[in-house]
């Protein structure tokens, strides 16, 4: 009876109090209970766990059970791996891949260095996204893409910037060593940019002040982040983020910045020529010192030509018209474009200066039709040719 008695206690106990999760005991002290997936450890399987560890500490923690940067890699190997899915910008590519080595390098380094971020400039469509993503995937490492303009100063309506570690934390499944070495793809930066040289004397909560809210963020510290998102308040739990590692790719149109007036003789107009971009000229156009000082890698990315175009259209891997190839040969269904058609779709997009973006939409609306009547083509072989393009897309 007495045995039934303290059971029964035991059991009490166990409802009122929380247990280990390794080894069943009841949470008395030294306890430790996580947050994001409910797991509690107690203090003697801690010291066990702490003991098993090869080395002990947290960067031989990371360096234990964190899957290693390749060690291999190169600069000509980055870029070989950029060629297969971006076309043209050569050497916008070959600057990534110097500074993505790097990185890599630094990272895997017991050496102090300071970080190397990137800006990239360049209008829409010519592959700013597709090399931050592409560099993610050469590196086998987490990637966020965050639009800037949804962040504001922290007080006030919109986002925190510590919500992009957040989304960079769960595209790694709450694997906190693997985001804190991912890539951060700020797109949209010079949507950001204040509305004069001078600073600002009143708050500019989602412009300057934003950029001032992501200098440490870049720099390099550990930023508390809230689990669940939202605003931050000061009695909930957050998660200890260091963004040390963490490669931050800044990136935006700059409408305009590359043009500058040469003033003629005679009565003829000024004309506009492109220009190198230097740090001072992204300061005249909003962007504040002490962010650019973060920044020291700025690419440049050319507006894409036809031919360029059309290369996207056939060679990169993950091409538009490869996609529907194979995806119509799932149907015993061939599809063929003329270069005619192509070349009508690639000057299309030209004209229209989306970049890339045009191809995938043009595309897509060529193929409609046949897509719908699918049953209608099974076992047959479609072309393309110019006047279809000119039918849908004209």
């Amino acid at each position: 009876m007495a045995k039934k008695i303290q059971s029964q206690g035991k059991v009490d106990k166990m409802i009122n109090n929380r247990c280990c999760s390794f080894c069943g005991t009841v949470a008395d002290d030294q306890f430790i209970t996580s947050s994001l997936n409910d797991v509690t450890i107690c203090g003697e399987c801690l010291d066990l766990f702490y003991h098993l560890l090869p080395l002990n500490g947290k960067d031989n923690f990371t360096k234990t059970f964190l899957k290693p940067l390749k060690q291999d890699i190169t600069p000509k190997l980055i870029y070989d791996e950029l060629n297969k899915y971006v076309i043209g910008q050569d050497y916008a590519k070959k600057t990534l891949a110097v500074a993505v080595y790097n990185h890599v390098k630094k990272t895997n380094s017991n050496e102090k260095f300071e970080k190397s971020n990137i800006l990239m400039l360049g209008p829409t469509g010519v592959g700013k996204t597709l090399l931050a993503k592409t560099i993610a995937k050469i590196l086998d490492v987490p990637i966020t893409i965050c639009d800037a303009t949804v962040y504001t100063q922290a007080g006030y309506v919109g986002e925190d910037v510590e919500n992009i570690l957040l989304n960079l934390l769960q595209n790694a499944d709450y694997d906190l060593p693997r985001a804190e070495h991912g890539i951060v793809f700020l797109d949209e930066i010079d949507k950001l940019a204040r509305k004069g040289e001078n600073p600002s004397i009143t708050r500019d909560v989602s412009g300057e002040g934003v950029q001032n809210s992501l200098l440490k963020l870049i720099e390099g510290t550990v930023v508390n982040v809230p689990p669940k998102g939202g605003r931050k308040h000061p009695y909930q739990d957050f998660i200890k983020f260091d963004t040390t590692n963490v490669l931050f790719i800044c990136s935006g149109a700059f409408e305009g910045i590359d043009q500058k007036e040469i003033k003629q003789v005679g009565f003829e107009k000024s004309a506009k020529k492109s220009k190198e971009i230097d740090t001072y000229d992204l300061q005249k156009y909003g962007i504040i010192p002490e962010l650019l000082g973060r920044l020291p890698i700025i690419v440049k990315l050319n507006r894409l030509s036809i031919d360029d175009l059309e290369d996207i259209l056939i060679k990169p891997k993950n091409s538009i018209i490869k996609e529907y190839q194979k995806l119509l040969k799932l149907s015993k269904i061939d599809v063929e474009f003329s270069k005619e058609a192509i070349h009508r779709v690639a000057l299309e997009a030209s004209i229209n200066q989306l970049g890339a973006r045009s191809l995938r939409k043009n595309i897509e609306k060529v193929m409609l039709d046949y897509m719908f009547n699918i049953d209608e083509y099974k076992g047959s072989k479609i072309i393309i040719d110019e006047d279809v393009i000119k039918k849908y897309i004209s």
